[in-house]
């Protein structure tokens, strides 16, 4: 895989076909291959005068993290903040501030149980109905590129989906009025679904973050909006990530990556359509939002002193582990540890050995279908090695996504693919679901949902004239109805 001549581009054309395996470097078989030389510069350029205070940010953090990482190890999953969507409008100080911290939370029984479990029966049908779905690993599907089946629209804009959303982007804020953006005002962004049985060991995705990877160094990718200006500057502590208007300008996907995120959601989630635990082919997280953002982020500046033998003992790694052991490069390489262009951000043990991921990477808590789980966009998580359950471990994904321009526009094209029924823009192209027998059409997502189920998918007009909107939500709710043409 040659990636010395590619650069990166803003126009996005029709994906190729493929399926999840076209989104990772890890499930697609091929090579990790160096980068281009201008990634050396641009390290150079984003770190330039500023090398001792990113000395000192560094050890800051490489402290701060051991300490971290042992908290995680005693607590595992009780760290998950969760709480009853019926209780959302009253949520405690407590869950605030560890959902703040943590960058995840479970909202348990946002669908009804029974509803969300025929949910997963629907599905079964319609694929069963459709045999040329396509799904990975084709062998043994695991995960379906089905993106409008009737049960999966349903759940998008069900009212108590669309309020939960709502619940949990409250928790972004934007420094300026006027930013051009409104977090109360969902956006649905058509996804996948998994469909996992005992003992899959095929979908094994590794720790990662959504969003683009790549793009996070550079000056026209996550640079336009200065997302991370502050972990630049050295000060990582002060870095906000729930701050909204920075993401606006933000540009994820340079590469027309198959699969790559180029619609800002809040939070990447999924709605369980099952009962699952432990081991039980479901999520892990990283709870430690902040630090892993600066960590895997500053990674790429340092190397150490001192590299321990493959199998060292834990004094030997401790020492490796150790802030006097790292230093900035002595000469810039173009590495940044997990990213590949066009590719998602992968983690691993060897390329980001602070993060300690056997120990810091945590299931969410048991389960039930109908329960929402979300996480911070620069989450690292992961799904399980290996199924061990007894049953499947069935979720439809279902991110939170705000309005903004950019997003209107994708919702816009979004809306096109579903009267299509081709897949949505973000994803491996072809043919999709045009032909499937049974498959959602305009008629039955009207059928399907209310007035703002129909809003957020691009189908109704927002209403200007709403009580305590800010300036910058009013002007881009307008932007917003011209862009859907509503």
């Amino acid at each position: 895989m040659s990636l010395q001549n590619l650069a990166p581009t803003s126009t996005q054309g029709a994906r190729k076909e493929g399926d999840i395996s076209s989104v990772f470097v890890s499930l697609s078989g091929k090579e990790r291959s160096s980068l281009p030389e201008r990634f050396a510069s641009q390290k150079k350029r984003l770190i330039a005068g500023r090398e001792d205070q990113i000395q000192r940010s560094w050890d800051r953090l490489l402290r701060k993290l051991k300490d971290e990482v042992h908290l995680i190890e005693q607590r595992g999953s009780d760290i998950v903040p969760s709480i009853d969507f019926k209780d959302i409008h009253s949520a405690p100080a407590a869950f605030r501030d560890e959902l703040r911290k943590r960058g995840v939370a479970v909202i348990r029984g946002v669908i009804p149980e029974h509803e969300a479990r025929g949910y997963k029966e629907e599905i079964e049908h319609y694929a069963k109905a459709n045999p040329g779905t396509k799904a990975f690993p084709p062998h043994d599907p695991q995960v379906y590129e089905l993106y409008w089946s009737k049960p999966q629209m349903r759940a998008r804009t069900h009212p108590n989906m669309l309020e939960a959303q709502r619940f949990l982007m409250s928790f972004w804020k934007s420094d300026s009025p006027d930013a051009i953006i409104s977090p109360t005002h969902p956006l649905t962004y058509a996804d996948r679904l998994r469909i996992r049985q005992p003992g899959d060991a095929g979908f094994a995705l590794g720790p990662h973050v959504d969003g683009g990877s790549c793009e996070r160094w550079e000056d026209n990718g996550y640079g336009r909006g200065n997302v991370y200006k502050n972990i630049w500057e050295g000060n990582w502590e002060q870095y906000n990530p729930w701050e909204a208007s920075c993401r606006v300008p933000a540009e994820a996907d340079l590469y027309n990556g198959a699969g790559a995120c180029s619609m800002f959601r809040m939070f990447q989630a999924w709605l369980s359509m099952s009962h699952s635990g432990p081991n039980e082919g479901t999520l892990l997280v990283n709870p430690l939002l902040s630090m892993s953002t600066a960590y895997f982020l500053l990674r790429p500046f340092f190397e150490p002193v001192y590299a321990p033998p493959k199998d060292c003992s834990r004094m030997a790694l401790d020492t490796f582990l150790e802030p006097s052991n790292w230093r900035l490069e002595k000469e810039t390489s173009s590495r940044l540890q997990g990213a590949t262009p066009g590719y998602g951000q992968e983690l691993t043990t060897a390329l980001h050995p602070h993060l300690e991921l056997s120990k810091s990477m945590i299931h969410v808590p048991k389960i039930a279908p109908g329960d929402y789980v979300a996480w911070h966009c620069d989450s690292i998580h992961a799904v399980d090695k290996v199924h061990n359950g007894s049953g499947d471990s069935s979720v439809m994904y279902i991110p939170a996504c705000p309005i903004t321009e950019a997003n209107a526009a994708y919702v816009a094209r979004q809306k096109n693919d579903f009267v299509a029924g081709i897949p949505p823009p973000d994803f491996p192209g072809g043919k999709g679901e045009s032909d499937h027998v049974g498959r959602a059409m305009e008629a039955d997502l009207r059928g399907l949902t209310n007035q703002l189920g129909l809003r957020s998918f691009g189908f109704g007009e927002w209403h200007l004239n709403e009580g305590g909107l800010s300036h910058g939500q009013r002007q881009v709710l307008e932007k917003a109805n011209q862009i859907l043409s509503v």
